[in-house]
Formats: C-alpha cells, structure tokens, sequence
C-alpha cells in the first residue's frame, strides 16, 4: 500500500488525504479509492500478476483511444504492479436492476431500460474496440480456440458431472465434446474482442444511466456471441423470455452498425452454442465453487442454471446426442428441481413452451425485424374510470377497443397503494407479482398487434385504445402505459397518452 500511495504522490504532487478499501471480487487484486485534497477521487490498484495487469492497462488504453467508455489509466508503476485509474463510482447495473432480479425476473421498464442501453453498446466495445488491437496483450491467453473451450467442458465434468455420482460413458460424453469444440471455433464468425465477463457487475452507470465497463483484463480475441450469451443467459437474473427475447433483438440491431451480420436464423442457431457452452462453463464453475469449496450460495444457484438447460433441451435440436441425452438426465434429478417458481414467465406462459431467441409464436416468422411503418397512423391509448365514462373519441371515427381491466386484482384496496398510480414501481411490483394483469395484457398484444399492422397497411390515420377500471388509478393506467409503448417500440409510430383521472398526457414521437 505504501507503494501505491508512491505512485499516487509522483501523479498529483501530494499524498491523498484519505484512502478506503473497495469490496473486490474473485481475484487477487486490491483496489482503494483515494481522495485528494480538493475531494477528487481516483482508484488505485494492486494486483499480484504483472501480466494480468499489463493486459487490462493495455486494454483500457487502446478502448480509451478508440473513445471508449472504460475508466482511464492515470499512472502506472514501472513493474506494472501497481496503478491509477479513473473513479467510476460505486453505482453497477448490479446495483440498479436489483429489485427485479430479487423480485424472480419482474423488472420495471426502468430497469428494462438500463439493460436496453448496456446491451446496445456491448457491440462497441466488441468491434470498435478489436480495431488495430494487438492480441498478444491479452491474458491469460490471446484467443478464444479449441483448448480453451475443451479445457472449459473438462471443468464441467470433472468439478460438477462426477460430483454428482452420475454414471456417464466418458469416451461417447468426450466425442461430443470434440463436436462441440469444433462448431464453437468454426471459422467463419467474426472475430471480435471477446469480454470474457461480461455481467452487471462489470458495467458502472453514471447518474444518467450511461454505462461504463470494468474489469475486461480477462478479454481476448473470439466470436461475439459468447458474450451476449453470458449476460443473457446468466442464471441468477432470471430474465423473462419476452425481456430477453427483446435484449437479444437490441444487440443484433446495434451490432448491424459495426459489422455485416448474419441472418436472424444463422444468427440464433450460432448464439444457441454459445448459450449450451455458457451452461457448461457455470456449472463448472458452482460445481468447485459448492461441491469442493463448500459454499452454500454456489449450490442454490445450480437449479436456476439447470432450468436454463431444460429450456435449452427443449427449443433447441443440438448434434451432440449423447451430451444432451446426459444433460436430460442431469435436468431431472429431485436436487436440480426449480425450488422456486421461474419455469412460468411472469405473463403465464411456461418457459418451455417457447423459443427464448425468437419471437413468440403469435409474431409471426422467427425474425428480429420490426414491422417497417412509414405511415401516418396514430395510435392514442386511454386510461379511464368507469364511473366517469367512456373516453370520447375525437377523432369522428367511432372510437377503437375498450378493454376491461376490473377482473384483475385491484391494488387499490390496500392501503399502502391507495394514493399511487400504475406509474408507480410499488404498484407496478404488486400487479406483475400477482400476474393477472400480465396474462390479460398478452391476449390484448395480440390482438392490439394485428390491428395496428392491417391500419397501417390500409393507410389509415387513427385508432383509439382505452383501459377501464374502477378508480382510473392503478390497473388501467399500468394497462394503458404498457401497451401504448408496446405499439411504440414494435410499429415505430405516434403514441398518444392519456390518464384522463390523473390528469397525465404523453406523446411517444414517430421514429
């Protein structure tokens, strides 16, 4: 430590006037946050690998010339043992979407948001940050290849597969390692900056939200693909098949502006590897982590990994027979059962019934296209109480569809939400926890869908939605809310607003 004061005292001129510890994770490095005299802050590392260290000193300046969201080096020791960065604060996506992850998957659209943003700019750091970048920095290894995949696949049979007292024949489970090896490193994938990991740990939000990545030392040259499949498919997040289905659409639209990509069905059957593999490399890891190291936490975040393999098994014909007969058999032990609720999405449909890379079937073609709307149409949604009337429809067109949202559960009948609205996360939490609403709000998506696409086929320029309740407080406005961005994010179009009780307009513009 004294050392890195040094270091600090050559960069600024002075000692810091005060120096506090920061919670680290795994690895053997230490950080501090050091505070000048004029209350600036910087963080200060110490790591025990040189060559660890050279790697994410190199990355950081390389991603920093590319203008690169990534904190910046501000001095560094001669041996490399030692160095300044910039401060990010404390503040992580991890921070941000913890009441969703700890509500099993039910995040407010703020939360959704915050993935939005991080997920589009994954492909920046991946692409714009390969441009003119010397791999022969990277630690531990240059490149993603047949070894360090093969290696990976042994972790999981030897530190999960056998602690489990499965009996599996190693010669046909090694064939198909070998297959897989293979169609993982095929040539032919663009070859990117490879994260390696990449999880809402390692992204820090400014107070805007923007994101900011860490801790990317372990990087190297690979397939994009391993790294959207390590976010998205991560257990313990526990994302609902629409949101991610939805996250996997906003990377392939943004990854269209650094490279040419492949079609959506190429593109799936390609992630789907990577998320068999992801599946592999965690039990791997909790295996050592909960079977050897005797940490509780690693075991019970085995079941959510495994519903992630039967969910897989269940959409996906992969070519590895025997590997996937085996983790059939892994899937249906008692220990490995869900031990809580998350094999039904939060809008009622089970898991296994759908293909989490695609769109729901009622989508039409498995496409991550949206419907191209360059018409006039504009779409105005209404929340309403009963008591007070039917919203008029000043438009002279006889109004649209008028929904009935009074045979789902009502939060005003409890008074912690009696002066909140359905804008209102206590409330949001309430409705989707219940779910009720979520189920109702499906079929009216389908049906809201159909009728928003043949408008604008016709060429029509106005259609009107409305939700009714008893109060126009809670459930016809979260009703409201939610289908009128659905029309937005999906058409492109203009959304109008309107909570008539609360007094709220909002128009969401033509893109």
């Amino acid at each position: 430590m004294k050392k890195l004061v040094e270091l600090y005292k050559q960069w600024s001129g002075a000692e810091p006037r005060n120096m506090e510890k920061i919670a680290g994770g795994g690895s053997n490095r230490e950080y501090y946050r050091m505070t000048g005299d004029d209350g600036s802050t910087v963080v200060g590392c110490v790591g025990t690998s040189r060559d660890e260290n050279h790697a994410f000193i190199y990355l950081a300046k390389h991603f920093a010339a590319q203008h690169l969201p990534v904190p910046r080096v501000l001095a560094v020791s001669d041996d490399e043992r030692r160095y300044l960065q910039s401060d990010l604060g404390s503040y992580s996506l991890f921070d941000a979407i913890r009441g969703g992850r700890e509500a099993g998957g039910r995040y407010t659209l703020k939360e959704q948001e915050l993935l939005r943003r991080t997920i589009r700019e994954l492909p920046n750091i991946q692409l714009r940050g390969a441009r003119d970048l010397d791999f022969s920095n990277c630690y531990p290894q240059p490149a993603f290849d047949s070894d360090s995949v093969r290696f990976d696949l042994n972790y999981f049979k030897y530190c999960f597969l056998k602690a489990t007292e499965i009996d599996f024949h190693e010669l046909k489970l090694e064939a198909d390692f070998r297959l897989l090896a293979k169609d993982l490193t095929a040539s032919g994938d663009v070859q990117a900056f490879l994260y390696r990991d990449f999880q809402a740990r390692n992204v820090m939000l400014d107070s805007q939200g923007k994101p900011y990545f860490i801790d990317f030392q372990g990087g190297r040259k690979g397939p994009y693909y391993y790294d959207l499949a390590s976010f998205l498919w991560q257990a313990s997040a526990k994302y609902p098949h629409k949101l991610r289905r939805e996250l996997v659409y906003e990377y392939y639209n943004a990854l269209k502006q650094y490279t040419e990509v492949p079609s959506p069905h190429v593109f799936v059957d390609r992630l789907s590897l990577f998320v068999l593999f992801r599946q592999l490399q965690v039990l791997g890891a909790y295996g050592f982590r909960g079977y050897f190291e005797r940490k509780a936490h690693f075991i019970e975040s085995i079941p959510p990994a495994m519903q992630n393999i039967r969910e897989l098994l269940g959409e996906r014909n992969f070519p590895y027979p025997y590997l996937t007969s085996l983790l059939s058999r892994l899937a249906a032990l008692p220990q490995y059962q869900q031990i809580e609720a998350t094999a039904m999405r939060a809008d009622g449909y089970k898991t296994t019934q759908l293909n989490p890379y695609k769109p729901h079937p009622q989508d039409g073609p498995a496409t991550f296209s949206k419907y191209d709307a360059q018409g006039p149409l504009v779409v105005r949604v209404f929340s309403f109480s009963y008591t007070k009337g039917i919203p008029e429809d000043e438009s002279g067109n006889g109004g649209g569809y008028v929904f009935d949202c009074r045979s789902t559960h009502n939060p005003g009948r409890y008074e912690p939400y009696k002066q909140l609205t359905g804008l209102d996360e206590p409330v949001i939490r309430f409705l989707e926890d219940d779910g009720e609403i979520l189920t109702f709000l499906d079929s009216v998506y389908r049906l809201a869908d159909a009728h928003v696409r043949r408008y604008i086929q016709r060429g029509f320029t106005s259609l009107m939605f409305c939700f009714g309740c008893t109060g126009g407080q809670h459930r016809s406005v979260y009703s409201a809310q939610h289908l009128a961005e659905h029309i937005h994010e999906k058409f492109g179009i203009e959304v109008r607003i309107c909570h008539r009780e609360q007094h709220i307009t909002q128009t969401l513009p033509a893109r």
